[in-house]
């Protein structure tokens, strides 16, 4: 490839809304992140439940057990609060990005041989390709992550410049 190459984006939110909530990622309890704590917590609550209906035919010696599980739902109960307390940032973050895509004028992808850069309303953010660490492509969109972390749905680029920017980024990442 010779000299820079320009893509132009067409932002249209439900196309980066489908990629960044795909499988009930913004759901607080059942996102891949919260969904095992919620069922532990279940759980241990209706062992909670179980365990408190039989209190009376507990003995003085087994009484701890009630103790025991209380504890182990409140325990379960502190991790879920973090986990979608961290759902629930990620997903304000996400849609104050989205807001600041529907209304940007322009948003642009530059790169050569030597560097990635990304133009959202002449806010510019250079990296150079080796300050990439990992990438994904799919069918649906091209992630890159490094020192800046980027999401490029298919739908909101030709299938030309989808297919130019996967070969460009399988080569230099």
């Amino acid at each position: 490839m010779n000299g820079e190459k320009v893509i132009r984006l067409d932002v249209n939110r439900k196309d980066f809304e489908e990629i960044y909530f795909s499988g009930n990622q913004g759901s607080l309890f059942f996102s891949p992140t919260t969904k095992g704590k919620t069922i532990s917590t279940i759980i241990v609550g209706l062992a909670l439940f179980i365990t408190f209906c039989m209190k009376d035919s507990l003995s003085g010696e087994n009484f701890g057990i009630l103790y025991f599980i209380s504890f182990i739902f409140l325990l379960c109960a502190v991790y879920l609060s973090v986990s979608i307390s961290k759902v629930s940032r990620w997903k304000k973050e996400v849609i104050r990005y989205l807001k600041s895509l529907e209304t940007s004028e322009i948003y642009e992808i530059r790169f050569n041989e030597e560097s990635f850069n990304v133009n959202l309303d002449n806010r510019e953010e250079l990296s150079l390709w080796k300050d990439f660490e990992r990438f994904d492509i799919n069918e649906k969109f091209i992630s890159l992550e490094g020192k800046y972390n980027y999401m490029f749905p298919k739908k909101s680029m030709s299938e030309k410049d989808y297919s130019t920017l996967k070969q460009i980024v399988k080569k230099n990442i």
